[in-house]
């Protein structure tokens, strides 16, 4: 985890996956993201990936966006010739536009940003066990940015407690630095 000048924190989690896992691995983590960081009502589900339980959000809206990010990253790591990517995942908390020339209005100002980077690969002798370990060690950094003092004080006020999130949060595919879908 990373602190910019602006407070905002970055949690890294690298993956590197084969061709077959890629898609249910990254749904998987995704959704333990957002499981962790979304402070809505949340009905939880859970993903078994690799003989691993992965906690998910039980939401349609949110099975069909990571299922579109996912696809996306899909469709332009199937025509990458470097097969590395990134997913990005920024919550914000809206706040009072404020200065001298502002007509007021709310602006979003991100407080926490992860970055999932994703190189894939071809599968390996012992990749399965490879995968489990890089699926666990993706879990632990999630359990314990969560789970810090720093994570806990970066949570802007919760004034809101409609729907899944209080925080606007925005899910960002690159591939090759470049934006998709």
């Amino acid at each position: 985890m990373s602190n910019n000048s602006n407070g905002l924190q970055t949690v890294t989690i690298d993956l590197v996956l084969d061709r077959r896992s890629t898609t249910e691995v990254l749904t998987a983590v995704l959704h333990a993201i957002l499981f962790h960081r979304l402070f809505g009502t949340v009905k939880p589900t859970a993903f078994e990936v690799q003989d691993i339980t992965v906690p998910g959000v039980d939401d349609a809206d949110m099975r069909q966006l990571i299922s579109e990010k996912v696809n996306a990253f899909w469709r332009a790591i199937e025509v990458s010739s470097t097969k590395r990517g990134q997913i990005a995942i920024t919550f914000s908390e809206r706040r009072v536009r404020k200065g001298w020339f502002s007509l007021g209005g709310e602006e979003e100002v991100p407080w926490e940003q992860w970055l999932v980077n994703i190189e894939i690969r071809q599968p390996q002798t012992g990749q399965e066990r490879n995968l489990a370990s890089t699926l666990t060690k993706a879990l632990h950094t999630m359990l314990n940015h969560c789970s810090s003092e720093a994570a806990r004080a970066a949570v802007p006020l919760i004034t809101n407690s409609h729907g899944i999130s209080p925080f606007p949060f925005k899910i960002v595919v690159k591939v090759n630095g470049v934006e998709v879908g």
